[in-house]
């Protein structure tokens, strides 16, 4: 039998087929194009999941579970999405409409939690017992397994890792908090922090614009890290200050689970070496635990977008 994945995302919703060996075979895709009806959404996801099955050249009853990963706060026992920010929803019965469509079993589980379920069955946390996986994008979302389990708190929202305050009294955050993690650590921090040091820099004198054809709204995730790598040390200070912040939230999060494996995932952990080298060298200095024998192995995640599909078709 095989099982099949949805992973919800604010941008774009994506279904895949998954096999007994935890790989994708077959896979489906459109935009979310939010904000727009429930029903709307719940219409797109049967559509891909239908186009994901009928590329795998199967039928809907050789899939034995679906299961969807969801940004947001949900509710795996009663199905429902309790708030999710990137979707505009609240109180959305997810797993009943999607049930009525598919005319099956249905699934959910918060994104993070997902992605970091497939990056402990077939990714970079195989084979650890206790686990952390966080992805860094436009906020910074963290799933948490332990022994060998999903953790996701007595209300089910857990693992909001991007939401604890790494500064006092800093930037606002969307939560409503300020100086969360995630305001700092997510690529759109990492956006943030590039745009405002260009903005100080004399901005003809300015390379990491220079990168950008002198547009600043064309700062990306990537700019600082192009930019350094190049020689420019203003772009050198920012990925410094930006690797600070993520070590920050890093060393908190092992000095707390302790996890065997924290796998970093997101369009920035493809930055490689050029991010994970210096935050090792931070965690090893800052962790409670440096004079152990057995340390976390911190590291990228290696399924990329796929570990949310393939954690959601595994769903229990």
């Amino acid at each position: 039998m095989y099982r099949l994945g949805i992973d919800l995302g604010g941008t774009n919703i994506v279904a895949g087929v998954v096999n007994e060996n935890y790989e994708i075979i077959a896979k489906a895709s459109c935009k979310t194009a939010v904000p727009r009806p429930e029903s709307e959404i719940c219409d797109s996801m049967a559509e891909v999941a239908l186009k994901a099955i009928a590329k795998a050249k199967l039928t809907l009853d050789d899939i034995e579970t679906v299961g969807i990963g969801v940004p947001g706060a949900v509710n795996p026992k009663t199905g429902v999405i309790e708030y999710s920010a990137n979707l505009f929803f609240h109180n959305w019965e997810v797993v009943k409409m999607m049930e009525e469509r598919l005319k099956t079993k249905v699934s959910i589980e918060n994104d993070a939690n997902a992605a970091a379920l497939g990056e402990y069955l077939a990714g970079s946390a195989k084979g650890a017992k206790n686990a952390v996986a966080i992805t860094l994008g436009t906020g910074v979302g963290g799933g948490i397994i332990i022994n060998g389990k999903i953790y996701s708190g007595s209300n089910y929202a857990g693992a909001e890792l991007g939401h604890m305050v790494i500064v006092k009294d800093g930037k606002e955050c969307a939560c409503g908090r300020r100086g969360c993690w995630e305001t700092y650590a997510s690529a759109t921090g990492l956006i943030a922090l590039t745009k405002q040091t260009i903005l100080k820099e004399k901005l003809e004198y300015s390379y990491m614009l220079k990168l950008c054809d002198g547009d600043i709204n064309k700062v990306s995730g990537r700019t600082a890290f192009d930019a350094m790598r190049d020689g420019d040390p203003t772009a050198k200070a920012v990925v410094e200050e930006y690797v600070s912040y993520l070590a920050c939230g890093l060393v908190n999060i092992i000095n707390i689970f302790q996890p065997d494996v924290l796998c970093i995932g997101g369009g920035i952990s493809n930055e490689g070496e050029s991010l994970l080298a210096p935050l090792r060298t931070i965690v090893e200095r800052e962790r409670y635990t440096k004079h152990n024998d057995k340390q976390t192995l911190v590291c990228k995640c290696s399924l990329g977008n796929d570990a949310g599909i393939i954690g959601a078709a595994y769903l229990d």
